[in-house]
């Protein structure tokens, strides 16, 4: 089987596609259901980025294989729940991280882990959705579980042209609501709407802390890819009662410049979403929501499909905003 194995020497982190044996793949403990999947699709996230190139300490334990999304068929399963030839996705739960991942022609793993294939998404699809489009749907159902209906004042999506932000932007803009996308790179305009944003927020307008601790209550709601000072920033433009859902820390996990005022006089609710972990009955959930609400149309615009051999020299990018739109990765290719 063909692997991306990130190795790390004197020298640094290198990371280069090798032919290795099966009898590598991870082999857990005692009682674990694992189940093997044949690897059809995956993706490159920023967590992806920092794996690759031995940023952020992610990656404990070398030789690793990154990938923290794929999606493929099963071809053993010591879970009752999976039998060879079924199709199923695998986001999240720190493989690629700390177990190896999809970066590879196999994968085996825990079988709570993984869900079904959502009927009506190719596996190509569910990757260009892949951890990114599973965090913007559970950050919409969060909002909306705080009252938010379209209708109201925009809701605001910083890293707009990211996974996350790319597929927010999409997904609200089917459900109705009027949105207004943050992006540092003009050029991608037209991109952003036409996946539906209805105003385009320069990156510059929100990067510094907010030289007052509350400003205009433009947005009913926001879902905050950044982090940083732009949260801080955010979370004092959100109208009284509204919500911000924090996806990302790329800005960092200090709030420059913020202060609680937006919590206590405006009410404004600040909902972190980390999809990691979540309960499989609500990956299921936002998976099955994820099926009918996306604009699959709209999903093929953001995809740029790499071969696996590409992969290692694409960490950097990612993590310099380089990258657009959602990056699959075609096994077969």
């Amino acid at each position: 089987m063909r692997a991306l194995i990130v190795d790390k020497s004197d020298s640094g982190v290198s990371a280069k596609v090798e032919t290795i044996g099966e009898d590598r793949l991870p082999a857990g403990e005692a009682g674990d259901q694992l189940v093997t999947v044949a690897v059809s699709h995956s993706t490159v996230n920023y967590k992806d980025g920092l794996c690759l190139t031995g940023a952020g300490g992610l990656v404990r334990t070398y030789p690793h294989v990154p990938g923290i999304d794929f999606a493929g068929t099963v071809e053993a399963s010591d879970d009752p729940r999976y039998k060879p030839g079924d199709a199923v996705v695998l986001t999240g739960w720190r493989v690629g991280e700390v177990w190896w991942g999809g970066y590879a022609d196999k994968a085996r793993v825990k079988g709570d882990w993984l869900v079904p294939l959502p009927a009506g998404l190719t596996p190509r699809q569910a990757m260009a959705v892949g951890t990114a489009g599973l965090t913007s749907m559970l950050s919409v159902l969060a909002l909306e579980g705080h009252g938010l209906v379209p209708g109201g004042r925009p809701v605001l999506v910083t890293g707009a042209s990211g996974g996350v932000g790319s597929v927010a932007v999409a997904i609200l803009a089917k459900l109705g609501y009027d949105v207004a996308a943050v992006t540092g790179r003009p050029e991608w305009e037209t991109y952003l709407k036409a996946l539906g944003a209805d105003t385009i927020v320069a990156r510059a307008a929100l990067a510094e802390p907010p030289s007052r601790p509350l400003g205009r209550e433009n947005y009913s709601a926001a879902i905050d890819a950044v982090g940083g000072a732009m949260l801080s920033h955010v979370l004092t433009l959100i109208q009284y009662g509204g919500s911000v859902a924090a996806v990302g820390l790329a800005g960092g996990p200090a709030m420059e410049g913020g202060t609680v005022l937006p919590f206590i006089l405006r009410g404004v609710n600040l909902l972190g979403i980390d999809s990691v972990m979540q309960p499989r009955e609500a990956r299921l959930a936002a998976w099955e929501r994820l099926a009918a609400d996306l604009p699959l149309g709209l999903l093929e615009t953001m995809i740029e499909d790499v071969a696996l051999e590409d992969v290692p020299g694409l960490g950097a990018e990612i993590l310099a905003g380089k990258v657009r739109g959602r990056l699959v990765v075609d096994m077969a290719r």
